[in-house]
């Protein structure tokens, strides 16, 4: 799909408990940005798995030459999901401090919706184009990097995951 232009390939994992009309993972695949699974085992095998959970943070020293997949349920819900998920090889990481820009979360930190998160692991690992092009395909998407560019470009410029989490408090603090 997208190893053509160097991209990095795109998963989600749609659990289907989200208001279709502002599902952002179902948009993404109408544009062909990304690939939905309904199957946890569909899920490529060695790609990066952007859970909220995970111990270790998402840094620019992770392999995603094997793509990156978010999955898309409901805030809510992700406590369900999660076990279900972590019988699968994949390298579980969790997105740093960002803050939504997103209408549903709008302000709120932690709460990225799968376009936010995509965007942010896009960014954070040097694929800054694709992080713009996918947002661009949403009204308030380019606010997103607008209201993050700060940490953004600190998270992009660390050099592991333990930089990432120093870099992390600091916005905490």
């Amino acid at each position: 799909m997208n190893s053509v232009n160097n991209n990095v390939e795109l998963y989600i994992y749609h659990v289907s408990q989200c208001d279709p009309k502002k599902c952002t993972g179902k948009k993404m695949a109408r544009f062909y940005l990304a690939q939905i699974f309904d199957k946890i085992n569909k899920i490529p095998r060695g790609c990066i798995l952007l859970d909220p959970m995970a111990e270790q943070a998402l840094s620019p020293a992770d392999d995603v030459s094997k793509g990156i997949t978010v999955l898309d349920c409901s805030w809510e819900e992700i406590d369900k999901v999660l076990p279900q998920i972590l019988k699968r090889n994949l390298k579980h990481r969790a997105l740093p401090f960002l803050v939504a820009a997103n209408p549903v979360n709008f302000g709120k930190p932690f709460r990225l919706n799968s376009v936010e998160a995509f965007a942010a692991a896009l960014y954070i690992t040097g694929h800054k184009q694709q992080a713009s092009d996918i947002l661009s395909k949403f009204k308030w998407g380019l606010h997103f990097i607008e209201m993050n560019k700060e940490p953004l470009e600190e998270y992009s410029r660390a050099k592991d995951s333990t930089e990432i989490i120093q870099i992390q408090n600091q916005y905490l603090d």
